[in-house]
C-alpha cells in the first residue's frame, strides 16, 4: 500500500481534539469527534490492506492478525500495566472494581459494552475511569476480527458485489443509530451496532478509490476540512451522538481521503511534518492522554486548572513519543521481536494477568483491603455510594418495575434526578419488606421546569401519561430543587406547580424529599482518606428559602402532600451541629461529592424517611 502523509496529518486532526476535549478546554467541546475520524481511517486502511493481499492472493489470516496485534496490544498493555500500580494506590475500592472490570473487558476487546451498562461517555464519574477510552479500541478489534473473514468468504463474487454488500450493512447501522438515538439510549453511543457504519464508511472509500484512484478536489477536501472543523468546535456534550449529527465528521474524513492529493490545498496542510509527526504518535497519545487525566483526577483533590491540563496534555505526548519510538516501532519493524515465540507467550502471559487481576479486583469488592488507614473505620470503605448507583435504572424512557407482588394491587413509585437513585436499594429493601410494587424512574441532571433539556421534558411527559394511567399509591420525589431553581422564570415556576398539581391529584400520598444542601468540597471522600479532613460547610444556591416555602403552600394545599426534611437528619447524622460536615462523628462518610450522599447516609436518610411515612397515617 502506497505510503499516503497526509493520512497521519489527519490523524493528528483527530487526537488532539479528543486530548484537549477530555482536558476540558471548552473550546473544543467536540473534540470527542476525533475518534469517529479515527473510525473512518481504520476502515480505509484496513480494507485498502485487505483488498491489495486478496488481489495479489497472498492473503492469509495470520499474517493479518499478526500485523494488528503487533500495531495495537504492545503499547496498549505496557499503558494497562503502568495504569495497576496507580490504581492500587489512589483508587477507591469501588472505583478499583470498575478498573478491574475494565482490564478484563479490555483483554477480551468488549469495553465498549461493559462502559454501555455503566454511567455514560459525558458523565462526571467517566472522567476517572482510566480505560473509559478503550470503548472505540474494542470497535475497531471487533471490526478486524470480522471483516477480514466477511471480505475474504465473499471475495468470489467479485468487488462490485461486495461493494454495494458493504453499502447496505452500512446503511442499516447507521439507520439502527438513528434509531436508538430517537429513543435517547444512553448506550448507544458505545455500541459496536451504532459505530460500525463509522468504519464501513472508510471501507466504502476503499473500494472508490481502488477502482478509480484518488480524484484531486479541492472544493471537496476543503469542504471536509471545514466539516471536522465545525464539528470539532461547535459540537457538544448535548449533542446527540451517534446519530445523524456523526454524518459530519464521517463525510468530511471521507471527503478528504478521496479528494486529497499530494499538492492539493488540503494535502500541503495536513503534509506539514510537524501535523504528519503527531500523526505517527498518535495511537499512543490516545492511549496515554485518559490514563494520565484520570490518575490525576483522582489523585488531586481540588479542581484541575488550565495550567496543570496544558502540562498534562504536555506530558502525555511526551509519553507518547518515547512508547511510539521504543515500544510501537521496534514490535512492528523488528522481526527478531515479532517473529518469534517470546512476543506470542508474551502477549499470553500479559492477557492471563489482565484477565486474571481483573477477575480478583472484581471478586474482591476492589482488593478492599488495600487502603486501610488508622483514622477510619473497618468498614469505612463498604459505607460509600459506589453500589447505591444502579446505572441500570437511570435515564430510562420507561420507568424500572423493581419488585413485583402479584397478589397486592398497590404501586408505588420513585422519581426524581440523581438524588433519587441515591435511594436505590434502600427503595428496593423497603418495597419487599413491604410486598409492594414498585417502580424506579430517575433521569439525571433533570429540574422538571419548562426550560430545562429536552431529555428532560420527554421524561416530564412520560411521568404525566404514568401517574394518570397508573393511580400510584404512593409517589416519593427526590430532586436537587436548591441547584435547579437558580435563575427560572415565572412560567418555570408553574410548570413545576402544575407536574406537582398532577402527581398529587394522581396518588393517595405524594412524599417529597426537601433537598439537601451541598457541601464545599467536590471531593469528601479523598479529603478524609488523604488529609483527614471532615470538611464543614454549606454551599448554597440562594434560592433554598423560594424552594422551602414553594412546597409549604403545596403541602397547605394538598392534603395528601407531604414533606420530608432529609437536611436535618443529615445534620443529625453529622453530629446535630448547625454546619454540615462530609463525616460522621463515627468516621464514616456522607458525602461522595457536593451534593450525592454514600450508601450508608442513605440507609440513615431512609430509614428515618419510613418512620416519617408511618408518622403519616396520623396526619391531616
Amino acid at each position: 500500500m502506497k505510503y499516503r502523509a497526509e493520512i497521519d496529518g489527519l490523524r493528528a486532526f483527530a487526537v488532539i481534539p479528543v486530548i484537549l476535549f477530555h482536558a476540558g478546554f471548552e473550546s473544543f467541546s467536540g473534540g470527542f469527534i476525533g475518534v469517529d475520524v479515527f473510525f473512518v481511517i481504520s476502515g480505509y486502511l484496513i480494507t485498502t490492506i485487505l483488498i491489495n493481499d486478496l488481489e495479489d492472493k497472498k492473503f492469509s489470516f495470520f499474517n493479518f492478525y499478526s500485523r494488528r496485534a503487533r500495531r495495537i496490544l504492545p503499547a496498549l498493555f505496557f499503558v494497562m500495566i503502568v495504569c495497576i500500580p496507580l490504581a492500587w494506590f489512589w483508587m477507591l475500592p469501588g472505583q478499583m472494581k470498575d478498573f478491574s472490570q475494565s482490564l478484563f473487558a479490555v483483554s477480551l476487546f468488549i469495553s465498549n459494552f461493559l462502559f454501555a451498562i455503566e454511567s455514560g461517555y459525558f458523565d462526571l464519574i467517566s472522567e476517572e475511569k482510566p480505560l473509559l477510552h478503550t470503548w472505540s479500541l474494542a470497535i475497531e478489534e471487533q471490526y478486524y476480527l470480522i471483516f477480514p473473514i466477511y471480505l475474504f468468504l465473499f471475495w468470489k463474487f467479485g468487488k462490485n458485489k461486495i461493494f454495494w454488500t458493504i453499502v447496505i450493512i452500512t446503511t442499516i447501522s447507521f439507520l439502527f443509530c438513528e434509531i436508538v438515538n430517537q429513543n435517547k439510549i444512553s448506550m448507544n453511543f458505545f455500541l459496536t451496532p451504532s459505530r460500525v457504519w463509522e468504519i464501513l464508511a472508510g471501507s466504502i472509500v476503499a473500494f472508490m478509490i481502488k477502482k478509480n484512484g484518488i480524484k484531486k478536489n479541492n472544493f471537496l477536501s476543503i469542504s471536509g476540512l471545514t466539516a471536522i472543523f465545525f464539528s470539532i468546535f461547535f459540537f457538544n456534550r448535548s449533542t446527540p451522538f451517534p446519530s445523524a449529527y456523526t454524518l459530519i465528521p464521517v463525510i468530511g474524513t471521507v471527503f478528504i481521503i478521496l479528494y486529497t492529493s499530494n499538492n492539493s490545498l488540503v494535502g500541503k496542510i495536513l503534509n506539514n511534518k510537524f501535523l504528519v509527526s503527531l500523526g505517527l504518535i498518535s495511537y499512543s497519545a490516545y492511549l496515554w492522554h485518559q490514563p494520565i487525566f484520570a490518575f490525576t483526577r483522582i489523585r488531586l483533590t481540588d479542581e484541575l486548572s488550565s495550567f496543570l491540563m496544558t502540562l498534562l496534555v504536555i506530558i502525555s505526548l511526551l509519553l507518547s513519543y518515547i512508547t511510539w519510538r521504543w515500544i510501537e516501532k521496534p514490535f512492528r519493524k523488528n522481526k527478531k521481536l515479532y517473529g518469534s515465540n517470546y512476543f506470542i507467550i508474551g502477549i499470553i502471559t500479559f492477557f492471563i494477568i489482565f484477565v486474571s487481576f481483573g477477575y480478583l479486583g472484581h471478586k474482591s469488592n476492589g482488593f478492599d483491603h488495600r487502603l486501610a488507614a488508622k483514622h477510619l473505620p473497618m468498614d469505612f470503605y463498604k459505607s460509600l455510594s459506589y453500589d447505591a448507583i444502579n446505572t441500570l435504572c437511570i435515564d430510562k424512557s420507561e420507568p424500572c418495575n423493581l419488585y413485583t407482588n402479584i397478589d397486592n394491587s398497590k404501586k408505588v413509585l420513585l422519581v426524581g434526578d440523581s438524588h433519587s437513585v441515591n435511594f436505590h436499594y434502600q427503595f428496593i429493601d423497603d418495597s419487599i419488606n413491604r410486598n409492594i410494587t414498585s417502580y424506579q424512574f430517575s433521569t439525571t441532571g433533570c429540574g422538571f421546569f419548562l426550560t430545562s433539556s429536552s431529555k428532560c421534558k420527554s421524561k416530564i411527559k412520560k411521568l404525566k401519561e404514568i401517574v394518570k394511567k397508573t393511580k400510584f399509591n404512593e409517589i416519593i420525589f427526590v430532586n436537587n430543587l436548591y441547584s435547579h431553581a437558580a435563575k427560572r422564570s415565572k412560567n418555570d415556576w408553574n410548570y413545576y406547580e402544575s407536574l406537582m398539581n398532577i402527581l398529587a391529584k394522581n396518588t393517595e400520598k405524594l412524599y417529597v424529599f426537601l433537598p439537601r444542601h451541598s457541601i464545599q468540597s467536590s471531593s469528601p471522600v479523598k479529603n478524609i482518606i488523604h488529609k483527614n479532613e471532615a470538611l464543614n460547610g454549606i454551599k448554597l444556591h440562594g434560592k433554598e428559602q423560594l424552594v422551602d416555602n414553594f412546597y409549604k403552600i403545596l403541602n397547605k394545599k394538598y392534603q395528601n402532600f407531604f414533606i420530608f426534611n432529609q437536611s436535618q437528619i443529615l445534620l443529625n447524622l453529622g453530629g446535630g451541629l448547625n454546619s454540615y460536615t462530609a463525616l460522621t462523628n463515627d468516621g464514616y462518610p456522607i458525602y461522595t461529592d457536593t451534593n450525592h450522599i454514600t450508601m450508608y447516609a442513605a440507609d440513615y436518610v431512609y430509614k428515618n424517611f419510613i418512620e416519617f411515612r408511618l408518622s403519616t397515617n396520623f396526619l391531616k
